[in-house]
Protein backbone atom coordinates (compact mmCIF):
# COMPACT_ATOMS: atom_id res chain seq x y z
CA UNK A 1 0.00 0.00 0.00
CA UNK A 2 1.16 3.52 -0.81
CA UNK A 3 1.09 5.64 2.35
CA UNK A 4 2.40 8.84 0.74
CA UNK A 5 -1.10 10.37 0.13
CA UNK A 6 -1.73 10.17 3.88
CA UNK A 7 1.22 12.41 4.68
CA UNK A 8 1.37 14.72 1.66
CA UNK A 9 -2.12 15.05 0.19
CA UNK A 10 -2.85 17.72 -2.37
CA UNK A 11 -6.62 17.29 -1.92
CA UNK A 12 -8.73 16.49 1.13
CA UNK A 13 -12.36 15.46 1.53
CA UNK A 14 -13.90 15.76 5.00
CA UNK A 15 -16.91 13.44 5.19
CA UNK A 16 -19.55 14.04 7.84
CA UNK A 17 -19.62 17.82 8.20
CA UNK A 18 -22.70 19.18 9.98
CA UNK A 19 -24.91 22.11 8.98
CA UNK A 20 -26.20 22.38 12.55
CA UNK A 21 -23.04 22.00 14.66
CA UNK A 22 -19.99 24.03 13.72
CA UNK A 23 -17.98 22.34 16.51
CA UNK A 24 -18.58 18.88 15.07
CA UNK A 25 -15.19 17.16 14.61
CA UNK A 26 -15.62 17.12 10.83
CA UNK A 27 -16.39 20.84 10.76
CA UNK A 28 -13.31 21.64 12.84
CA UNK A 29 -11.11 19.61 10.49
CA UNK A 30 -12.71 21.13 7.39
CA UNK A 31 -12.37 24.74 8.55
CA UNK A 32 -8.83 24.30 9.79
CA UNK A 33 -7.51 22.85 6.55
CA UNK A 34 -9.56 25.14 4.32
CA UNK A 35 -8.22 28.27 6.01
CA UNK A 36 -4.75 27.34 7.21
CA UNK A 37 -3.26 24.68 4.93
CA UNK A 38 -2.44 24.54 1.21
CA UNK A 39 -4.37 21.29 0.65
CA UNK A 40 -7.51 21.69 -1.53
CA UNK A 41 -10.30 20.97 0.97
CA UNK A 42 -13.86 19.78 0.28
CA UNK A 43 -16.82 19.20 2.61
CA UNK A 44 -19.09 16.15 2.21
CA UNK A 45 -22.54 15.43 3.65
CA UNK A 46 -25.30 13.42 1.99
CA UNK A 47 -27.67 16.40 2.41
CA UNK A 48 -25.42 18.75 0.41
CA UNK A 49 -25.87 22.49 0.85
CA UNK A 50 -23.39 25.13 1.99
CA UNK A 51 -21.32 25.84 5.12
CA UNK A 52 -20.00 29.38 5.56
CA UNK A 53 -20.40 29.92 1.85
CA UNK A 54 -18.52 26.75 0.93
CA UNK A 55 -20.29 24.09 -1.11
CA UNK A 56 -21.03 20.79 0.63
CA UNK A 57 -20.94 17.86 -1.77
CA UNK A 58 -23.48 15.03 -1.36
CA UNK A 59 -20.82 12.36 -1.85
CA UNK A 60 -17.12 12.09 -2.41
CA UNK A 61 -17.76 10.98 -6.00
CA UNK A 62 -19.46 14.34 -6.68
CA UNK A 63 -16.28 16.29 -5.99
CA UNK A 64 -14.74 17.54 -9.27
CA UNK A 65 -11.22 16.62 -8.17
CA UNK A 66 -9.14 13.54 -7.50
CA UNK A 67 -9.02 13.10 -3.73
CA UNK A 68 -5.77 12.05 -2.09
CA UNK A 69 -7.08 11.81 1.47
CA UNK A 70 -10.55 11.40 2.95
CA UNK A 71 -11.26 12.08 6.62
CA UNK A 72 -14.25 10.00 7.70
CA UNK A 73 -16.19 11.38 10.69
CA UNK A 74 -19.57 9.64 10.63
CA UNK A 75 -21.23 7.19 13.02
CA UNK A 76 -19.50 3.82 13.17
CA UNK A 77 -22.26 1.87 11.43
CA UNK A 78 -22.05 4.18 8.40
CA UNK A 79 -18.25 3.98 8.02
CA UNK A 80 -18.11 0.78 5.90
CA UNK A 81 -20.46 2.27 3.32
CA UNK A 82 -18.48 5.54 3.23
CA UNK A 83 -15.22 3.63 2.88
CA UNK A 84 -16.68 1.69 -0.02
CA UNK A 85 -17.75 4.95 -1.69
CA UNK A 86 -14.23 6.32 -1.28
CA UNK A 87 -12.70 3.29 -2.92
CA UNK A 88 -15.21 3.44 -5.78
CA UNK A 89 -14.36 7.13 -6.31
CA UNK A 90 -10.62 6.32 -6.51
CA UNK A 91 -9.78 8.17 -3.31
CA UNK A 92 -6.16 7.28 -2.46
CA UNK A 93 -6.28 7.02 1.36
CA UNK A 94 -8.35 7.74 4.44
CA UNK A 95 -8.29 8.61 8.13
CA UNK A 96 -11.19 7.13 10.11
CA UNK A 97 -11.61 9.24 13.23
CA UNK A 98 -14.95 7.66 14.16
CA UNK A 99 -15.05 5.55 17.32
CA UNK A 100 -17.30 2.64 18.24
CA UNK A 101 -15.35 -0.28 16.78
CA UNK A 102 -13.22 -2.94 18.50
CA UNK A 103 -12.63 -0.68 21.52
CA UNK A 104 -16.43 -0.76 22.05
CA UNK A 105 -16.79 -4.49 21.40
CA UNK A 106 -17.60 -4.16 17.67
CA UNK A 107 -14.79 -6.31 16.30
CA UNK A 108 -17.09 -7.40 13.45
CA UNK A 109 -17.50 -3.83 12.23
CA UNK A 110 -13.76 -3.23 12.38
CA UNK A 111 -12.96 -6.51 10.63
CA UNK A 112 -15.34 -5.52 7.85
CA UNK A 113 -13.37 -2.31 7.26
CA UNK A 114 -10.06 -4.16 7.20
CA UNK A 115 -11.27 -6.82 4.77
CA UNK A 116 -12.62 -4.21 2.37
CA UNK A 117 -9.43 -2.14 2.50
CA UNK A 118 -7.10 -5.09 2.04
CA UNK A 119 -9.06 -6.34 -0.91
CA UNK A 120 -8.81 -2.94 -2.57
CA UNK A 121 -5.24 -2.12 -1.35
CA UNK A 122 -6.70 0.98 0.24
CA UNK A 123 -4.66 2.47 3.13
CA UNK A 124 -6.46 3.97 6.11
CA UNK A 125 -5.44 5.13 9.57
CA UNK A 126 -7.66 4.32 12.57
CA UNK A 127 -10.44 3.98 13.44
CA UNK A 128 -10.84 5.77 16.79
CA UNK A 129 -7.97 8.20 16.19
CA UNK A 130 -6.96 11.78 15.44
CA UNK A 131 -5.08 10.88 12.28
CA UNK A 132 -2.17 12.82 10.85
CA UNK A 133 -0.48 16.15 11.39
CA UNK A 134 2.04 16.95 8.67
CA UNK A 135 3.52 20.42 9.31
CA UNK A 136 2.59 22.92 6.63
CA UNK A 137 0.65 20.28 4.67
CA UNK A 138 -2.39 18.85 6.48
CA UNK A 139 -3.89 18.45 9.96
CA UNK A 140 -6.70 15.92 10.52
CA UNK A 141 -6.82 16.43 14.31
CA UNK A 142 -10.35 17.48 15.33
CA UNK A 143 -8.95 20.07 17.73
CA UNK A 144 -9.49 23.81 17.18
CA UNK A 145 -6.43 25.49 15.72
CA UNK A 146 -6.42 28.18 18.39
CA UNK A 147 -6.04 25.53 21.11
CA UNK A 148 -3.28 23.56 19.45
CA UNK A 149 0.41 24.01 20.21
CA UNK A 150 2.45 23.02 17.20
CA UNK A 151 6.19 22.33 17.31
CA UNK A 152 8.31 23.79 14.56
CA UNK A 153 8.82 21.64 11.46
CA UNK A 154 11.70 19.27 12.12
CA UNK A 155 12.89 15.73 11.65
CA UNK A 156 11.26 13.69 14.45
CA UNK A 157 8.27 11.53 13.49
CA UNK A 158 5.93 10.58 16.35
CA UNK A 159 3.48 7.67 16.18
CA UNK A 160 0.97 7.21 19.01
CA UNK A 161 -1.96 4.93 19.75
CA UNK A 162 -3.43 7.65 21.94
CA UNK A 163 -4.50 10.90 20.33
CA UNK A 164 -4.49 12.77 23.63
CA UNK A 165 -1.02 11.53 24.47
CA UNK A 166 0.20 12.61 21.05
CA UNK A 167 -1.15 16.14 21.48
CA UNK A 168 0.47 16.35 24.91
CA UNK A 169 3.79 15.24 23.44
CA UNK A 170 3.56 17.91 20.75
CA UNK A 171 3.11 20.54 23.47
CA UNK A 172 6.24 19.27 25.22
CA UNK A 173 8.16 19.13 21.93
CA UNK A 174 7.26 22.76 21.26
CA UNK A 175 8.40 23.75 24.75
CA UNK A 176 11.74 22.00 24.32
CA UNK A 177 12.35 23.24 20.76
CA UNK A 178 12.05 19.78 19.16
CA UNK A 179 10.71 19.90 15.60
CA UNK A 180 8.55 17.21 14.00
CA UNK A 181 8.34 15.86 10.47
CA UNK A 182 4.95 14.24 11.14
CA UNK A 183 2.71 13.12 13.98
CA UNK A 184 0.35 10.16 13.62
CA UNK A 185 -2.45 9.02 15.94
CA UNK A 186 -3.26 5.43 14.92
CA UNK A 187 -5.97 4.57 17.49
CA UNK A 188 -7.15 1.00 16.96
CA UNK A 189 -4.56 0.56 14.15
CA UNK A 190 -6.93 -1.84 12.42
CA UNK A 191 -5.03 -1.83 9.13
CA UNK A 192 -1.92 0.33 9.43
CA UNK A 193 0.13 -0.02 12.59
CA UNK A 194 3.61 0.58 13.88
CA UNK A 195 5.38 -1.84 11.55
CA UNK A 196 3.92 -0.38 8.35
CA UNK A 197 4.66 3.14 9.53
CA UNK A 198 8.24 2.12 10.33
CA UNK A 199 8.65 1.06 6.70
CA UNK A 200 7.33 4.39 5.46
CA UNK A 201 9.21 6.60 7.91
CA UNK A 202 12.47 4.71 7.47
CA UNK A 203 12.38 5.79 3.82
CA UNK A 204 11.05 9.31 4.51
CA UNK A 205 13.80 11.87 3.75
CA UNK A 206 12.25 14.40 6.17
CA UNK A 207 12.59 12.06 9.15
CA UNK A 208 15.76 11.31 11.13
CA UNK A 209 14.28 9.94 14.37
CA UNK A 210 11.14 7.80 14.90
CA UNK A 211 9.33 7.77 18.26
CA UNK A 212 6.44 5.54 19.34
CA UNK A 213 3.92 5.70 22.16
CA UNK A 214 2.62 2.14 22.32
CA UNK A 215 -0.21 0.77 24.41
CA UNK A 216 -0.31 -2.80 23.18
CA UNK A 217 -0.22 -5.24 20.30
CA UNK A 218 -2.28 -7.99 18.75
CA UNK A 219 -0.85 -11.52 18.94
CA UNK A 220 2.68 -11.73 17.44
CA UNK A 221 2.50 -8.06 16.42
CA UNK A 222 4.97 -6.95 19.11
CA UNK A 223 7.59 -9.46 18.00
CA UNK A 224 7.32 -8.36 14.37
CA UNK A 225 7.56 -4.70 15.40
CA UNK A 226 10.75 -5.23 17.40
CA UNK A 227 12.38 -7.16 14.57
CA UNK A 228 11.52 -4.40 12.10
CA UNK A 229 12.67 -1.65 14.46
CA UNK A 230 16.00 -3.41 14.94
CA UNK A 231 16.58 -3.22 11.16
CA UNK A 232 15.63 0.45 10.92
CA UNK A 233 18.31 2.74 9.53
CA UNK A 234 17.20 5.50 11.91
CA UNK A 235 17.05 5.68 15.72
CA UNK A 236 13.81 4.25 17.12
CA UNK A 237 12.47 5.26 20.56
CA UNK A 238 9.63 3.46 22.34
CA UNK A 239 7.51 4.62 25.27
CA UNK A 240 5.25 1.78 26.41
CA UNK A 241 2.10 2.12 28.50
CA UNK A 242 0.42 -0.74 30.35
CA UNK A 243 3.45 -1.64 32.45
CA UNK A 244 1.26 -2.77 35.35
CA UNK A 245 -1.75 -5.08 35.47
CA UNK A 246 -4.02 -2.12 36.10
CA UNK A 247 -2.44 -0.15 33.27
CA UNK A 248 -2.90 -3.13 30.98
CA UNK A 249 -6.63 -3.17 31.68
CA UNK A 250 -6.83 0.54 30.88
CA UNK A 251 -5.02 -0.09 27.58
CA UNK A 252 -7.48 -2.79 26.58
CA UNK A 253 -10.49 -0.56 27.19
CA UNK A 254 -8.90 2.32 25.27
CA UNK A 255 -7.81 0.82 21.95
CA UNK A 256 -8.63 -2.91 22.31
CA UNK A 257 -4.92 -3.82 22.42
CA UNK A 258 -3.19 -6.46 24.53
CA UNK A 259 -0.65 -4.81 26.82
CA UNK A 260 1.34 -8.03 27.23
CA UNK A 261 4.15 -8.68 29.70
CA UNK A 262 5.97 -5.38 30.02
CA UNK A 263 9.14 -6.84 31.53
CA UNK A 264 9.55 -9.22 28.60
CA UNK A 265 8.90 -6.45 26.08
CA UNK A 266 11.37 -4.08 27.77
CA UNK A 267 14.03 -6.80 27.84
CA UNK A 268 13.53 -7.57 24.14
CA UNK A 269 13.84 -3.89 23.24
CA UNK A 270 17.18 -3.71 25.08
CA UNK A 271 18.43 -6.90 23.41
CA UNK A 272 17.73 -5.43 19.99
CA UNK A 273 19.32 -2.03 20.74
CA UNK A 274 16.02 -0.15 20.64
CA UNK A 275 15.85 2.85 22.95
CA UNK A 276 13.13 2.79 25.60
CA UNK A 277 11.82 5.90 27.33
CA UNK A 278 10.28 5.31 30.75
CA UNK A 279 8.02 8.38 30.58
CA UNK A 280 7.02 11.18 28.24
CA UNK A 281 9.75 13.54 29.46
CA UNK A 282 12.41 10.92 28.70
CA UNK A 283 10.84 10.44 25.27
CA UNK A 284 11.17 14.15 24.49
CA UNK A 285 14.79 14.19 25.72
CA UNK A 286 15.64 11.15 23.59
CA UNK A 287 14.09 12.72 20.53
CA UNK A 288 15.95 16.00 20.98
CA UNK A 289 19.34 14.34 21.49
CA UNK A 290 18.98 11.98 18.55
CA UNK A 291 17.53 14.64 16.29
CA UNK A 292 20.79 16.53 16.74
CA UNK A 293 23.10 13.48 16.82
CA UNK A 294 21.30 10.62 14.99
CA UNK A 295 24.49 8.73 14.13
CA UNK A 296 26.60 9.52 17.19
CA UNK A 297 27.60 6.62 19.44
CA UNK A 298 29.50 7.29 22.66
CA UNK A 299 30.92 5.10 25.41
CA UNK A 300 29.67 7.53 28.04
CA UNK A 301 32.76 9.32 29.35
CA UNK A 302 31.40 12.73 30.29
CA UNK A 303 33.17 16.03 30.83
CA UNK A 304 31.08 18.40 32.94
CA UNK A 305 31.47 22.19 32.87
CA UNK A 306 29.47 24.50 35.11
CA UNK A 307 29.45 27.91 36.72
CA UNK A 308 28.16 26.36 39.95
CA UNK A 309 29.71 23.63 42.06
CA UNK A 310 26.30 22.44 43.22
CA UNK A 311 25.08 21.92 39.66
CA UNK A 312 28.24 19.98 38.86
CA UNK A 313 27.79 17.70 41.87
CA UNK A 314 24.18 16.96 40.97
CA UNK A 315 25.23 16.17 37.38
CA UNK A 316 27.93 13.76 38.58
CA UNK A 317 25.42 11.90 40.75
CA UNK A 318 22.98 11.66 37.85
CA UNK A 319 25.69 10.46 35.45
CA UNK A 320 26.97 7.75 37.77
CA UNK A 321 23.45 6.61 38.65
CA UNK A 322 22.73 6.37 34.92
CA UNK A 323 25.75 4.21 34.16
CA UNK A 324 27.90 7.01 32.72
CA UNK A 325 31.50 7.80 33.68
CA UNK A 326 32.96 11.12 34.80
CA UNK A 327 36.75 10.63 34.45
CA UNK A 328 38.89 12.80 36.71
CA UNK A 329 41.54 14.82 34.95
CA UNK A 330 45.18 14.11 35.77
CA UNK A 331 47.43 16.72 37.31
CA UNK A 332 49.01 17.72 34.00
CA UNK A 333 45.64 18.15 32.31
CA UNK A 334 44.29 20.15 35.25
CA UNK A 335 47.25 22.51 35.11
CA UNK A 336 46.87 22.94 31.36
CA UNK A 337 43.21 23.83 31.78
CA UNK A 338 43.92 26.22 34.64
CA UNK A 339 46.53 28.04 32.54
CA UNK A 340 44.01 28.90 29.79
CA UNK A 341 41.38 30.31 32.14
CA UNK A 342 41.09 34.02 32.81
CA UNK A 343 43.31 35.33 35.57
CA UNK A 344 40.45 36.30 37.87
CA UNK A 345 39.25 32.67 38.28
CA UNK A 346 42.52 30.81 37.75
CA UNK A 347 43.11 30.44 41.47
CA UNK A 348 39.53 29.61 42.50
CA UNK A 349 38.15 27.38 39.73
CA UNK A 350 37.89 23.61 40.33
CA UNK A 351 39.31 21.80 37.31
CA UNK A 352 39.22 18.10 38.19
CA UNK A 353 35.94 17.20 36.34
CA UNK A 354 33.42 18.39 37.01
CA UNK A 355 34.91 21.76 36.15
CA UNK A 356 33.46 24.53 38.30
CA UNK A 357 34.33 27.83 36.68
CA UNK A 358 32.51 29.67 39.51
CA UNK A 359 30.10 32.56 39.22
CA UNK A 360 33.00 34.89 38.40
CA UNK A 361 33.74 33.20 35.06
CA UNK A 362 33.69 35.29 31.90
CA UNK A 363 32.39 34.15 28.55
CA UNK A 364 35.78 33.08 27.20
CA UNK A 365 36.29 30.79 30.20
CA UNK A 366 33.38 28.61 29.09
CA UNK A 367 34.66 28.60 25.52
CA UNK A 368 38.19 27.71 26.64
CA UNK A 369 36.93 24.87 28.85
CA UNK A 370 34.81 23.37 26.08
CA UNK A 371 37.71 23.67 23.62
CA UNK A 372 39.94 21.94 26.16
CA UNK A 373 37.59 19.00 26.70
CA UNK A 374 37.36 18.59 22.92
CA UNK A 375 41.08 17.70 22.95
CA UNK A 376 40.89 15.12 25.77
CA UNK A 377 40.57 11.54 24.40
CA UNK A 378 39.18 10.25 27.71
CA UNK A 379 36.13 12.51 27.29
CA UNK A 380 33.65 11.63 24.55
CA UNK A 381 30.76 13.94 25.51
CA UNK A 382 30.62 17.41 27.04
CA UNK A 383 27.82 18.32 29.44
CA UNK A 384 27.57 22.09 29.81
CA UNK A 385 25.53 23.48 32.71
CA UNK A 386 24.97 27.06 31.65
CA UNK A 387 23.50 29.47 34.18
CA UNK A 388 22.37 32.50 32.17
CA UNK A 389 22.15 34.74 35.23
CA UNK A 390 25.94 34.78 35.65
CA UNK A 391 26.93 38.45 35.23
CA UNK A 392 29.85 38.11 32.80
CA UNK A 393 28.24 36.08 29.99
CA UNK A 394 26.09 37.24 27.09
CA UNK A 395 23.17 35.74 25.20
CA UNK A 396 25.58 34.99 22.32
CA UNK A 397 27.38 32.35 24.38
CA UNK A 398 25.18 29.48 23.16
CA UNK A 399 25.95 30.26 19.54
CA UNK A 400 29.69 30.72 20.24
CA UNK A 401 29.90 27.38 22.08
CA UNK A 402 28.02 25.66 19.26
CA UNK A 403 30.73 26.79 16.86
CA UNK A 404 33.27 24.98 19.04
CA UNK A 405 31.25 21.79 18.67
CA UNK A 406 31.06 22.27 14.92
CA UNK A 407 34.84 22.60 14.69
CA UNK A 408 35.62 19.50 16.74
CA UNK A 409 32.57 17.24 16.33
CA UNK A 410 32.54 16.07 19.95
CA UNK A 411 28.89 16.05 21.09
CA UNK A 412 27.87 18.90 23.35
CA UNK A 413 24.72 18.82 25.49
CA UNK A 414 23.61 21.93 27.34
CA UNK A 415 21.42 22.63 30.32
CA UNK A 416 19.74 26.03 30.40
CA UNK A 417 16.67 26.89 32.52
CA UNK A 418 13.77 27.16 30.08
CA UNK A 419 11.94 30.40 30.66
CA UNK A 420 11.25 33.15 28.15
CA UNK A 421 13.82 35.50 29.68
CA UNK A 422 16.62 33.07 28.75
CA UNK A 423 15.28 32.21 25.30
CA UNK A 424 18.21 33.90 23.53
CA UNK A 425 20.63 31.50 25.23
CA UNK A 426 18.74 28.39 24.14
CA UNK A 427 18.22 29.68 20.59
CA UNK A 428 21.96 29.97 20.07
CA UNK A 429 22.30 26.24 20.71
CA UNK A 430 19.15 25.12 18.91
CA UNK A 431 19.91 27.02 15.72
CA UNK A 432 23.22 25.14 15.56
CA UNK A 433 21.63 21.74 16.35
CA UNK A 434 23.00 21.40 19.88
CA UNK A 435 20.41 19.87 22.25
CA UNK A 436 19.35 21.97 25.23
CA UNK A 437 17.72 20.39 28.29
CA UNK A 438 15.50 22.20 30.77
CA UNK A 439 16.81 20.19 33.74
CA UNK A 440 20.09 18.58 34.72
CA UNK A 441 18.39 15.18 34.81
CA UNK A 442 17.14 15.62 31.25
CA UNK A 443 20.60 16.67 30.08
CA UNK A 444 22.09 13.53 31.60
CA UNK A 445 19.35 11.43 30.01
CA UNK A 446 20.19 12.92 26.62
CA UNK A 447 23.78 11.83 27.18
CA UNK A 448 22.69 8.32 28.15
CA UNK A 449 20.60 8.18 24.99
CA UNK A 450 23.70 8.65 22.84
CA UNK A 451 25.41 5.78 24.65
CA UNK A 452 22.43 3.51 24.21
CA UNK A 453 21.97 4.36 20.54
CA UNK A 454 23.52 1.82 18.20
CA UNK A 455 23.49 2.22 14.41
CA UNK A 456 21.67 -0.60 12.66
Amino acid sequence: MNLAPLFAPRSLAVIGVSAANDRHPANVIFAKNLLRYPVATYAVNSKGGFIDGEKVFPSVSAIPDTIDLAVIAVRAEFVPGVLQQCMAAKVKSAVVISGGFAEAGREDLQDNLVNMAREGSFPFIGPNCLGIYSPGVVDTFFLPAERMVHPLPGDVAVVSQSGGMLVDLLVKFAGEGVGVSSAVSIGNKALIGEEQLLDFLDADPRTRVIAFYIEGFARNEGRDFVRRAARCSKPVIVFKAGRTNEGGRAVSSHTASLAGDYRVFSSVLAQHGIIEAKNELELVSCCEALSCYPETVIEGRVGIISGSGGHGAIAVDACISGGLMVPRLGEEARQSLRNILSENIRGIASVANPVDLTGSAVENDFISAVEFFCTIPDIDTILLLLLPYLPAISSDLGARLSKVYRRHGKPLIAYVPHIEKYRMFTEGFELNRVPVASSIESAVHMTRTLRRCRPC
